[in-house]
Formats: structure tokens, C-alpha cells, sequence
């Protein structure tokens, strides 16, 4: 819900980042020809230097902006920015060290220089952000440059709206008013209520409200056309949310079909050119990972053989992306006369029936007497799912994304499957980074649903990463 406020603070941010830019090259050069003595790799005068910087510093604010440095999704999210702050400034390095080889013409006298530009501008970018924020807060706190906001609506999108943006030193919005039913005022918070939205559009002007953001259309065209009309009237911004959760999931497109604004409503964002590149790290990521623990998958065949007498592997058909069938592959950890048809009908059939019980209700249990010594060591360690690098190899199987269900198991989420499934499975995923075996089978179909409908490039990396701290340390293995 872009402002004149948020896009006056991002042409700010463009104009701090530059700034500092501009002084940290200067200060990296100055040190390295000045102060440090030392023979230098290029000579690269002071006004060539400028020149350098001049024309490489419009295509370091772009790469910012490709990170979505000047977005308020992004620089208001503290950890997040500082993350993208660093690659940014990666990127930038790397397109002047590429500028140079390519071309000859170098704007780094030294290696040096280009290690104080890096450091230097990672550290300042973020302190002047963070000064940035303060000011930004202390502002808001007293009045300056907030936009003051009417919500009209009556469903539960409205309450939350107004709960997220009451923090006003926060978001820079001050609710004012609400036009809905009562139930729809968040507890505490002191605005003035109005059931009929016409009752509130007469107080525009004596509420000095700046901004209207409607969350429900409403059966009457005249009385949308009215909301609408008093915003165009009185020249104040005029935002509509749909008060539906189906919008605020996936990756939605606005476009125009026939003259009318259209919504596209994809049932995930990892679409398009998104499944293309997860596709191409998938595999160049597991063909490098195949070659590093090769030796490893040979060592532990053998041991295998010794310890766990019986089939290597064990093939198990599941369900993946579209609710395709695909064999997965893992190190065999049960005894060879198990595993062939659901768990709770084999603990039946070994009298068990607590672990037949436990079984159905958790999808999984404690102490499962069908695995084998060797094959708790491979569960613990989380060796046994090493062999579904082959999976991802294949295509059936990404790096990341929901754990393959068995076929039976989808009678228990049968109203979430074609969701779960709109993305490709995988061999880790927020299940295993978040608890792995001690959430229940329902938490975890809520993690892997959250992963579908909000994938990023940059959650996959952080799965993956959280994934080797999470084996390292066994959390949650069985």
C-alpha cells in the first residue's frame, strides 16, 4: 500500500545509498594511495577514478532495487534488509571486478580497494539505514508525515488491517476511523466507530482523513461507487484489500482483460520462470552434492550389507507435485518384511495395537519395533534419505518443498492436498527445520502449506542452510 510518505522514503534511501557510496569509494582509494604506500596492481588516477564511480554507482542502486532495497516490504524488516544489503553489495563488487576483466579498463588501482568498498559500504549502508528508521519513527511519533486512515468493511480482514497498522511509529498510519460493525474495532484501540459508511464519508474533511482503504465490495455498485467518489472528490488516496485470505496467498497478477482490472490468483508464486530456476539449482546443486558423498552412499551400502542384511535401498511409493506417483529412494532401515503396506495394518498385525492407535492419530510413533538397529543409527542421522539425491536428479523430487506424503495419507488433509501439491516435494522443508518427527501430522501440513503459498529463493536457502544445523544437531530425528 504504497504512500507519498513510503515513496518520498525510498527516494530518500536511493539518495542516502549514493551518498554513502560515494564517500566510502573516496575513503577506500584516499587509504590505499595515500596512506598505504605500497606498489599499486593499477594506475588508475583520481579523476578516472570519479568517472569510474559515476558511471558504476546508477547500476549498483539498480542492483539494490533488484533486491527490493527500496521496497517497504524489505526495509522494514530489519534482518531481512541487512541480508539483502549484503548480497546487493556482493553483486555490485562483482559487476566492477566483471566491468574490469571484460573491458581492461579498471577502476580499482588495488585489490584493497575493492575489500574497503565492500566492508565499508555493507557497514554504512546499514547504519544510515538504521539512522534513517529513527528519524522516520521519532516523526511519526509526533504527527510528521503520517497518513491518517478510514477503514471500511465488515469482515475479518478489517480487524486485522487495523491491528497491523495501530502502531503508527511503526507503519506511519494512524487509524482514525472505521465504517463497519463494531466487532470489527480492534479491543483498545481508541477510534471513532461508525456503522453507516455514508456517516463516515460526511466526516472526511473534519477527521482530516488522507487515506480510505476498503476491505469488502459490497452488494450496491452505488455504494462502492460512493467510497470511491469521496476519495476522488476530496483528492485523498483510495486503497481497496480484498477481504478474502485466497488473495493474500500464492502469486496474484493484476492485468487488464476487455478494460477491466483483472486478478490472477495462482495457487502458488513458484510459477513461471521461478520453477525454471528452482529446477536449475535443483539439479546443478545435487550433481555437485552427488560427487561430494559418493564415497559416503558407497561406505554406507557396505555397512548395509554387514549390519542390515536384506535389500540395500528402500523404494517407497509417494505422492509429489500434482498428486503424481513417484518411487522414492532411501536407505532401507526396517526389517526386509515390513514396510510393504501401511504402518498402523503391520502393528496390527503384530498386536500392537497402542502403536496402531498412536499410528493413526500421529502418522507416526515413538519407538517403532520394525527398524533395525542399524536402521535407528540411519534415522537418527538422517543418512537413510541421503539416496534421494537421485529423486532430484530425476525431477521427481526438489532440494526443498513438502514432505512426499504416502498415498493413504492423503485422505487426512483431502481438503488441503491439491494445495500441498501445487508445489514439487522435497527432500527438506520447514517440517524438518521447525520440529521434524515431534510436530504433529497436522502442524506440519500447516508449515508445508505456508511453504507452498509463500515460496521465495530466499526461503529455499534458509531451509537448506537450517536444514544442516538441524542434522548436525538431530533435532526431532527418528
Amino acid at each position: 500500500m504504497p504512500s507519498k510518505n513510503t515513496k518520498l522514503y525510498s527516494l530518500i534511501l536511493i539518495a542516502a545509498d549514493l551518498a554513502v557510496l560515494a564517500i566510502v569509494f573516496f575513503i577506500a582509494y584516499y587509504v590505499r594511495t595515500q596512506i598505504d604506500h605500497r606498489d599499486l596492481l593499477h594506475t588508475v588516477y583520481w579523476r578516472d577514478y570519479v568517472v569510474g564511480f559515476a558511471c558504476i554507482a546508477p547500476i549498483w542502486v539498480l542492483t539494490y532495487a533488484s533486491m527490493g532495497l527500496y521496497s517497504a516490504n524489505i526495509y522494514n524488516r530489519r534482518l531481512v534488509e541487512w541480508g539483502r544489503v549484503l548480497l546487493g553489495t556482493l553483486m555490485g563488487i562483482l559487476l566492477v571486478i566483471g566491468w574490469e576483466y571484460a573491458t581492461r579498463m579498471y577502476i580499482f588501482p588495488a585489490r584493497l580497494v575493492a575489500l574497503y568498498v565492500f566492508v565499508g559500504s555493507v557497514l554504512s549502508v546499514i547504519v544510515i539505514r538504521e539512522l534513517l528508521r529513527i528519524i522516520r519513527s521519532l516523526l511519526y511519533r509526533y504527527g510528521k508525515g503520517i497518513s491518517r486512515v478510514l477503514i471500511v468493511g465488515n469482515s475479518s480482514a478489517t480487524k486485522d488491517i487495523a491491528e497491523a497498522l495501530s502502531s503508527t511509529q511503526k507503519s506511519g498510519y494512524r487509524i482514525v476511523a472505521l465504517a463497519g460493525p463494531k466487532h470489527c474495532v480492534p479491543v483498545g484501540l481508541d477510534i471513532k466507530h461508525f456503522s453507516s459508511t455514508d456517516s463516515a464519508l460526511k466526516q472526511i474533511h473534519t477527521l482530516g482523513i488522507t487515506t480510505i482503504i476498503q476491505t469488502d465490495l459490497y452488494d450496491s455498485e452505488e455504494r462502492n461507487q460512493r467510497i470511491l467518489g469521496a476519495a476522488q472528490i476530496n483528492h485523498i488516496q483510495y486503497n481497496f484489500i480484498p477481504g478474502e485470505a485466497e488473495f493474500y496467498t500464492g502469486k496474484n497478477t493484476v492485468d487488464v482483460f476487455l478494460g477491466y482490472p483483472m486478478i490472477t490468483v495462482s495457487q502458488t508464486p513458484l510459477v513461471g520462470w521461478g520453477a525454471i530456476a528452482k529446477r536449475i539449482f535443483d539439479l546443478l546443486a545435487s550433481l555437485v552434492m552427488l560427487i561430494i558423498i559418493l564415497p559416503i552412499l558407497a561406505v554406507l551400502s557396505l555397512l548395509q550389507i554387514l549390519f542390515n542384511p536384506g535389500p540395500v535401498f528402500y523404494i517407497s511409493k509417494r505422492l509429489s507435485q500434482f498428486s503424481k506417483p513417484i518411487l522414492l529412494l532411501k536407505f532401507r532401515t526396517m526389517r526386509p518384511e515390513y514396510g510393504k503396506k501401511d504402518a498402523s495394518l503391520e502393528f496390527e498385525d503384530m498386536g500392537r495395537h497402542d502403536l496402531a492407535e498412536e499410528y493413526r492419530k500421529n502418522r507416526k510413533v515413538k519407538d517403532d519395533p520394525r527398524v533395525t538397529p542399524f536402521g535407528r543409527f540411519l534415522r537418527s542421522t538422517s543418512l537413510d534419505e541421503l539416496p534421494q539425491i537421485f529423486n532430484v536428479i530425476r525431477g521427481d523430487l526438489s532440494l526443498v518443498g513438502p514432505r512426499p506424503i504416502l498415498p493413504q495419507e492423503v485422505k487426512f488433509s483431502s481438503s488441503r492436498a491439491a494445495l500441498l501439491h501445487s508445489v514439487k516435494s522435497g527432500v527438506t522443508g520447514l517440517w524438518q527445520v521447525s520440529g521434524r518427527s515431534e510436530l504433529s501430522f497436522d502442524e506440519r501440513i500447516e508449515l508445508e502449506l505456508y511453504y507452498a503459498q509463500n515460496w521465495s529463493f530466499w526461503l529455499d536457502l534458509r531451509i537448506l542452510f537450517k536444514t544442516i544445523g538441524v542434522v548436525l544437531r538431530k533435532t526431532g530425528a527418528r
